[in-house]
């Protein structure tokens, strides 16, 4: 034990770098590593340590391989019950080694489970996946962001032409989205992911006492449809591009909503508002932009609302001063792939919402803060 417990002698990491911390330095060698590797009190959290790293490190791998499950739609065969890779191959195209190391890296992923008799099954977070509306869709769709992220580096100094720039052409305005097959491509998927970003939304904002409420940049109408569906008596506005509102129509009437839900088409950026509505959302539309168009858009906004009317943002937020994974890599990069906005913390939204002459500004931190965050703020 106290051979054990001897400070380690260096070698210590690289010479070359300059550190500034010296427990960094000291952390980076490698003799400090082999010996806390030994200590039972350091042995835990550098192990603990050393699997967060490799999981950063191997993560484009785990997420190719769960691409590679939803394309062979394993989690569709698996619902029916568990089977072995010998009886599953086939229906994938696969070998059955090929298959085993499949199955074997969903089990290790947690989307599966591995039982007797060399069978695999789903587990309760794939039988989730299945149950997620757009879930698949989006997983499918992360092709597009991999490819502009081939070379991170040419892709940060602004070297790249990246694709999500033209899937999400609406961004750039009225005259991107002029294709109709675009527009319903983005409309499908913005639709069936809209659904998670509802639910949230609605959990932790009321929405009692609203006579009118208007959505902005409300696509197909996922959030109107989920608003009308929990408040009966509210009257509802949906405003957006003409190639997406005209698909929104049908959805209110299948929804049995027509009757409740204006549709207006127009641009934000150069049509007026519609008028009238004592509540206007704004739900995944603020970090889609440049911070001059978030600018202008919360001051028309504003003009829009009468006074004591509220302004609902919904999105996922960054964490600020408090980094997270979700929002501050995953959103932070496909924002940046699509080359007009990016995503803004709770506080930076609040100061833009401020300047535009809103007061009363309350965060509502949602259960699922990579899904959505809310912010309220008040006309007065």
């Amino acid at each position: 034990m106290a051979d054990q417990l001897r400070a380690p002698v260096l070698p210590v990491g690289d010479e070359k770098i300059a550190w500034a911390n010296p427990w960094h330095r000291l952390v980076a060698g490698r003799g400090f590593q082999a010996w806390a590797a030994r200590v039972p009190l350091l042995r835990r959290m550098v192990r603990a340590e050393g699997a967060a790293l490799f999981d950063v490190i191997s993560g484009f791998v785990q997420a190719q391989a769960l691409m590679a499950m939803v394309e062979l739609r394993v989690f569709e065969h698996l619902a029916a019950g568990p089977q072995t890779a010998d009886a599953l191959a086939p229906r994938c195209g696969l070998t059955t080694p090929k298959m085993q190391i499949l199955l074997q890296a969903g089990a290790a992923l947690g989307l599966l489970r591995r039982k007797r008799g060399a069978r695999f099954g789903l587990s309760q977070r794939g039988a989730a996946l299945l149950g997620v509306p757009g879930l698949q869709a989006m997983i499918r769709h992360h092709a597009v962001l991999y490819r502009d992220l081939t070379d991170p580096v040419a892709f940060l100094r602004g070297q790249t032409d990246p694709d999500l720039a033209r899937f999400w052409p609406y961004v750039f305005g009225a005259d991107g989205a002029r294709d109709p097959v675009v527009a319903e491509t983005y409309s499908t998927l913005m639709s069936d992911t809209q659904q998670m970003v509802a639910a949230d939304t609605l959990a932790v904002i009321s929405l009692r006492g609203v006579r009118q409420l208007l959505d902005i940049g409300g696509g197909t109408g996922a959030f109107v449809a989920a608003v009308g569906a929990q408040y009966q008596g509210l009257q509802l506005g949906l405003f957006d591009l003409p190639a997406v509102a005209a698909a929104a129509q049908a959805r209110m009437s299948a929804a049995g909503l027509a009757d409740r839900v204006k549709i207006h088409s127009g641009s934000f950026r150069d049509d007026p508002l519609p008028q009238g509505s004592d509540a206007i959302s704004l739900v995944r539309v603020l970090y889609d932009h440049a911070d001059s168009t978030v600018a202008a858009l919360l001051a028309r906004v504003y003009d829009a609302l009468p006074v004591g009317g509220r302004l609902i943002v919904s999105e996922p937020m960054s964490g600020g001063d408090r980094p997270d994974p979700a929002t501050d890599v995953y959103f932070a990069f496909y924002t940046l792939a699509m080359q007009t906005g990016r995503t803004r913390s709770a506080a930076e939204i609040s100061e833009m919402l401020k300047v535009a002459g809103f007061q009363q500004i309350v965060c509502h931190p949602s259960r699922r803060p990579f899904v959505t965050t809310a912010i309220t703020a008040t006309r007065v």
